[in-house]
């Protein structure tokens, strides 16, 4: 376990957040939750069928003890649950029996829970899809105010501790220039809160300051002004190639008095293919841990896991969204 792990564990400790896991019914939602309680982590809550669960944590001797299980129909909350989703949904054009139908889902249900304060965080993805998962939570929580696109951040651990902040590598796949900037905004103060280390940002592409001319250098610059003005206060420049951001002497020499240039942890890809490649490439070559994908620029933490995570996976994330509430 890295240093990283350890560290956002104990500080995840200090809060003991309510974390609800809608997608309860699998070995390893179960196998993390045993474990938030045995280490006081967080308190989680299963959503989901109370028979399933239990049938699937006694065939794997897993420990349910001061586990909560919550049984979307069965609860004291559904009715209320169910006009809250209708009230938030109703201009889009959902009825009340459909709203009474979709709360009966784990994923709604959770959100509900998160909206009204039940819980601190949610992580769902292990079975359900990110677009399940993404839809879910934008219907009951919703976006983050002033924040226009819900994205996603990976905290990059590399083999010498450093910790670097990687986004978007999971949701968008070219997003705009407001949508960029609003990525970096994000990613930014996510990074600081998980880390608490000062993020200096650096907005990604082929060219540095210039050196070459073509729409896709653009839509960076432009992100990159946008992003400064919406958050005067972050150390953010670009455009910048990945040299000039991560080695000084290269940044001093491309990018002369930049605060981020040489220094950058936080790294913001200009589309997906570049983050979901550059993500992949120093998991895999550089024997760096990919912490995430964590879901951001939703109002409340509401995140996403990848269908193959692992148990630890689970219990990182869980960690990771109770220092973003």
């Amino acid at each position: 376990m890295s240093e990283f792990t350890n560290h956002i564990r104990k500080k995840a400790s200090e809060l003991n957040y309510k974390v609800a896991f809608p997608d309860a019914e699998d070995k390893r939602t179960i196998e993390a939750a045993s474990f938030l309680v045995k280490e006081k982590i967080a308190k989680p809550l299963l959503v989901g069928n109370k028979d399933n669960i239990e049938f699937i944590a006694k065939q794997n001797s897993i420990s349910l003890n001061e586990i909560e299980i919550v049984e979307p129909e069965k609860s004291d909350d559904l009715k209320n649950f169910a006009q809250l989703l209708y009230e938030k949904r109703k201009e889009k054009g959902m009825s009340l029996e459909e709203a009474k139908d979709t709360v009966l889902s784990p994923l709604y249900f959770a959100g509900l829970m998160l909206d009204t304060g039940t819980v601190n965080a949610v992580v769902a993805g292990n079975i359900s899809s990110t677009g399940d998962v993404i839809r879910s939570a934008i219907h009951t929580i919703g976006v983050a105010q002033g924040i226009s696109i819900v994205s996603s951040y990976f905290i990059m651990v590399l083999k010498d501790g450093r910790l670097l902040c990687f986004a978007d590598c999971a949701v968008n796949p070219d997003p705009n220039p407001s949508q960029l900037a609003d990525i970096a905004i994000t990613s930014a103060k996510n990074f600081q809160a998980v880390t608490g280390i000062e993020p200096k940002v650096a907005m990604l592409s082929f060219s540095t300051k210039g050196s070459a001319k073509h729409p896709h250098v653009d839509k960076v610059i432009e992100a990159t002004n946008i992003a400064k003005s919406r958050a005067p206060e972050l150390l953010i420049d670009g455009e910048m190639q990945a040299d000039a951001a991560l080695i000084p002497s290269i940044g001093e020499r491309k990018c002369k008095g930049s605060p981020v240039a040489g220094y950058a942890n936080v790294f913001i890809f200009p589309d997906l293919d570049a983050g979901n490649i550059g993500y992949k490439l120093t998991e895999r070559l550089a024997g760096a841990e990919a912490v995430g994908p964590i879901v951001q620029g939703l109002r409340k933490p509401y995140c996403d896991l990848s269908r193959g995570c692992s148990t630890d996976d689970m219990i990182n994330v869980a960690a990771i969204c109770s220092l973003m509430a």
